[in-house]
């Protein structure tokens, strides 16, 4: 996914007062190739944003696989980050990929990356009606699978080697979707790896999209 998945979000955000920059990773965009690249380098991308736009006071806001180029970037941005905000995503455990996190999601991504030419891993229609979005209407669950690009492998099997945020003194919020089913790990045992519990909020996996309002309400009151 891209930032195209938080442009509801980020409109309620602005119209209440907040700056935001939604991005979409390395290899996520037309036009670019996901052909070799790792998780590295979608941190050095993430601190590349901050550092150029001299962005400080900044909340770092994660969802899904994007908690590991977040905990990569806050490690190295400390000095620029307010706060670490965790939305139905995964946080890292030092030395464990994606693909480590889940068995059956490990199996998958594993055999994906070997069968595609590019090594990538796409998200199935299927998995976007049973797994990340399985209470939203038909027409927009295709409507995300047709904005959907395959993943770069690297991202998905590479791991970070540093601690959580919080053990790095860096204030952190852990969002979850009442609905999400779809995580490979429960949400609060995620949470739990910050040394807090989870702030309950409403929809499943990509509930940024169907319920903006509540989401963006959601991030400011952790913030």
């Amino acid at each position: 996914m891209g930032a195209w998945s938080w442009h509801p979000v980020a409109r309620e955000l602005r119209d209440n007062g907040h700056d935001v920059v939604a991005l979409t990773m390395p290899g996520l965009s037309y036009g670019s190739s996901p052909a070799g690249l790792g998780l590295a380098d979608a941190v050095d991308y993430v601190v590349g944003q901050v550092e150029e736009r001299d962005l400080k006071d900044v909340v770092l806001v994660a969802h899904s696989w994007g908690g590991y180029p977040v905990t990569g970037a806050a490690h190295r941005l400390a000095g620029r980050i307010a706060k670490v905000v965790y939305y139905n995503a995964v946080v890292p455990a030092a030395g464990v990929g994606m693909s480590g996190e889940n068995d059956v999601y490990g199996e998958a991504i594993r055999a994906s990356i070997a069968a595609t030419p590019d090594r990538t891993v796409s998200i199935p229609l299927e998995a976007i009606r049973g797994g990340l979005m399985p209470d939203e209407p038909a027409a927009l669950q295709e409507l995300v699978f047709g904005l959907t690009l395959p993943q770069p492998g690297g991202y998905m099997v590479d791991a970070l080697d540093v601690p959580a945020v919080t053990e790095a003194g860096l204030p952190a919020a852990y969002l979850l979707g009442s609905e999400d089913i779809s995580l490979a790990r429960p949400g609060d045992e995620f949470a739990a790896r910050l040394g807090i519990s989870p702030v309950m909020v409403p929809g499943s996996h990509m509930a940024m999209l169907s319920k903006p309002a509540a989401i963006a309400a959601a991030l400011m009151s952790v913030v």
